[in-house]
């Protein structure tokens, strides 16, 4: 059985990194063909993907966060980790890391997460 577990401080300052780690067990993140992404919850934006990581190791990336956004992975803790830089004050939200898989039917191609973390809430304020 595969299982997500997210950790990281619960408390972040404006203008300074988000850093949260996924911790998976039951389950490698090299494993052909999942991909290991980050979604989170907040009141004004409901569900909102962040990017993920491929079980080959590329990285895909919602494109206004891109810029401020790490996701990199350790193979040997079989952990995957998200850094968003330069954090502004907004209402909590809970993050989330997602074992994801993807089917494809002609050019349309649809992203399914399957098992998800229990989430952890982050709030920035100061």
């Amino acid at each position: 059985q595969v299982q997500l577990r997210e950790s990281g401080p619960g408390l972040v300052k404006p203008s300074q990194t988000l850093s949260l780690i996924c911790t998976v067990s039951g389950g490698s993140i090299t494993t052909a063909y999942y991909y290991w992404s980050w979604i989170r919850q907040s009141p004004g934006k409901g569900l909102e993907w962040m990017g993920d990581i491929a079980y080959s190791g590329s990285t895909y990336y919602r494109p206004s966060l891109k810029s401020r956004t790490s996701i990199s992975r350790d193979t040997s803790q079989n952990q995957f980790a998200l850094q968003l830089s330069s954090v502004t004050p907004e209402a909590p939200a809970v993050y989330y890391c997602v074992r994801g898989a993807s089917s494809r039917s002609g050019a349309i191609v649809y992203r399914f997460y399957e098992v998800w973390g229990e989430g952890t809430l982050v709030t920035v304020s100061s």
